[in-house]
């Protein structure tokens, strides 16, 4: 069939209609975010290998050096040996998340004792498994593994903290694009922004809370208290939330864009879930403890599985996104308000 010249003019136009610039200028964008989810995704899981995994070392004082050094010059550097005084002493480091592992020599016999902290994720520990065996075996010597720090029945790959963080951060940044697309990306005036925050805030703590109760009694996957985690959950809603917030109020609807790419394309593969950070590339291992997703992974373990060891840092990193993306809601509510009311009045 051909078309006419009348007939091809209005065809076009029904596309023009059909698929405006600004369309096609928002399908662009969710083009290059889809590949830079897959880019992202088996950039950081294709090939996990082990590097700087924190390793104590309790060995008898003729043989500690020497052991330490040989760790420490593996090919690769899967290992961060250091030397700690004995087995107590390890153990404490690993609950209190110093250590990821450490190996205890038998002088008087030929097999030796690794201790791991499958809470930390069972890749972690089976990565230094290996590692350990082949230094072990290669000097006709045995190890047996003892985990300090095991994950719970319901959690046996240790991975529950990390879909638990996951949802968080899917509801933080759905409910404020969803706040968005009812009223507008960019709130009119600092006291609409305002109780858009407060509305976070709220669906934080009650998200927070909900989510807790799912992955601790409800489900038994992970122990610890509810009140800890509950905290954990609000923080990552909200810092999430007011950070979806903030680039919309800075970039419009493309700011929904932007804040998936934060969370999910950058935080998702680097957060330390499916591979703690030893066995990510250096770019995710280096990014993650900075991102939500990996805060909240870190935070959410430790919770679970260390007492509430080490939480210090990654709930500085949760504060500091919420603070920022509720100062750049308000700030730019206010930008807003001014300009508007700038042209009305020329």
């Amino acid at each position: 069939m051909v078309l006419s010249p009348s007939g091809g003019t209005r065809f076009l136009q029904e596309v023009r209609e059909g698929v405006t610039g600004r369309a096609a200028l928002l399908v662009i964008g969710v083009l290059v975010l889809q590949l830079a989810f897959i880019a992202s995704y088996v950039g950081a899981f294709h090939s996990p290998k082990p590097r700087d995994i924190p390793i104590g070392v309790v060995a008898p004082p003729q043989v500690n050096d020497q052991l330490v050094e040989k760790l420490a010059a593996l090919p690769g550097d899967p290992l961060d040996p250091r030397t700690v005084r004995d087995e107590a002493a390890a153990v404490a480091l690993i609950r209190d998340r110093e250590l990821d592992a450490a190996l205890i020599v038998d002088p008087r016999g030929s097999t030796d004792t690794l201790l791991v902290a499958g809470g930390s994720g069972a890749s972690l520990a089976q990565a230094t498994e290996a590692v350990v065996t082949r230094v072990e075996q290669a000097q006709q010597r045995r190890v047996k593994v003892t985990d300090v720090a095991p994950a719970a029945s319901g959690d046996s790959r240790g991975l529950t903290s990390f879909y638990l963080v996951v949802g968080w951060c899917v509801g933080g940044y759905l409910c404020a694009a969803i706040l968005a697309i009812s009223a507008g990306a960019r709130p009119a005036n600092p006291h609409r922004a305002v109780i858009r925050l407060a509305a976070i805030a709220l669906y934080a703590i009650g998200s927070g809370l909900l989510g807790a109760v799912i992955a601790g009694p409800v489900l038994g996957a992970l122990p610890g208290g509810i009140v800890g985690l509950w905290g954990v959950g609000a923080l990552v809603v909200f810092a999430v939330g007011a950070l979806t917030l903030a680039l919309q109020g800075l970039a419009g609807v493309v700011g929904i864009g932007l804040a998936i790419a934060i969370v999910v394309v950058l935080g998702n593969p680097s957060a330390g879930g499916a591979y703690p950070y030893p066995l990510l590339p250096p770019f995710w291992r280096t990014i993650g403890p900075a991102l939500p997703p990996g805060a909240g992974t870190w935070s959410a373990r430790s919770v679970a599985y260390f007492r509430g060891n080490a939480l210090t840092c990654p709930l500085l990193v949760l504060s500091a996104w919420a603070v920022a993306g509720t100062v750049a809601t308000l700030w730019s509510a206010a930008f807003r308000a001014r300009k508007g009311e700038t042209e009305r009045s020329v």
